[in-house]
């Protein structure tokens, strides 16, 4: 099995493109909680999944259950928690939210070749 994960942040859209072409990916599951903001650029989530389907041929998929809340990650990004704690706390979420059998249900543990 091979899964991805990419960053966007100072990535030009050609470096971005190119690599998950490169890499033969096959869906992008898009797991932040905000892929509209102003500061995504190309990776703004309609666009995203345009050019996606466009330049690479990929499926593009927006789940949030694979994110933090917000209070997790606001809590992160204000330094009210450690990334210790962050892990903790995401960690357990995960488990609450029982994602390996939604994982299973969802995407029929089909991860060959997909990006987070």
């Amino acid at each position: 099995m091979k899964l991805y994960t990419i960053g966007f942040t100072k990535k030009s859209a050609k470096d971005f493109f190119n690599l998950l072409k490169k890499s033969n990916v096959k869906k992008l599951i898009d797991i932040r909680l905000n892929n509209a903001s102003q500061l995504a650029g190309f990776t703004k989530g309609n666009d995203l999944q345009y050019f996606l389907k466009e330049i690479c041929d990929i499926e593009y998929i927006h789940d949030t259950e694979l994110s933090p809340t917000k209070e997790i990650l606001d809590d992160y990004k204000n330094k009210k928690i450690s990334w210790s704690q962050y892990e903790i706390l995401f960690k357990a979420l995960l488990k609450d939210r029982k994602i390996n059998s939604m994982l299973e249900t969802k995407y029929n543990n089909q991860f060959n070749n997909i990006c987070l």
